[in-house]
């Protein structure tokens, strides 16, 4: 009887730091999310416009308490995962990625956002191909999202990656995305 490793603490996962080439030819650190991350979210959200932030919390004014805050650097790598977009030379964070899985580690549900002044420069992609890489690597078999509808970047994304998209039966506002990673 050994102990179960989806229930040991892993140590920060330090071979999934990279550099990602942006569409203009710049480059970003992509590296997994720290406890210390929780410094740079303040200035983030500051650079992400309302309509954004609604698309990607169904809310234009989240939570940004020190407890949401934590919730989202604060990772469990053995049951989640989450990249931040660094940028070099100011240390500035550009966009994050993120994966939770199930209790069962078959499949987990993404989000992604990316700096409102960054949009259209592939950033969201590169993260995008990132968590997909990790999930994969990770034993995971499905990724899965829920996306509302007017967010149509995002679900014409998710049509390039592969996702299939579904219009939610509870809600005609929210499209789920899944994508098999099998």
């Amino acid at each position: 009887s050994g102990i179960n490793p989806r229930f040991a603490i892993r140590p920060y996962p330090k071979q999934w730091e990279r550099e990602l080439t942006l569409g203009d030819a710049s480059t970003v650190l992509a590296r997994p999310v720290r406890p210390e991350d929780e410094a740079l979210y303040e200035d983030f959200f500051a650079k992400v416009e309302p309509n954004d932030l609604r698309l990607r919390f169904f809310t234009p004014k989240p939570d940004l308490s020190h407890r949401f805050l934590a919730r989202l650097t604060q990772i469990d790598y053995a049951r989640a995962m989450a990249f931040a977009a660094i940028k070099p030379d100011t240390g500035e964070l550009l966009g994050v990625v993120r994966i939770h899985a199930d209790p069962d580690h078959e499949t987990a549900e993404y989000a992604v956002m990316v700096r409102s002044d960054l949009k259209g420069q592939g950033l969201g992609w590169a993260l995008m191909q990132m968590i997909i890489e990790f999930a994969r690597k990770d034993g995971l078999k499905v990724i899965h999202g829920e996306v509302l509808r007017r967010n149509t970047n995002m679900l014409a994304m998710c049509k390039d990656l592969g996702f299939a998209q579904i219009v939610s039966h509870d809600d005609a506002d929210v499209v789920s995305v899944t994508l098999s990673l099998q």
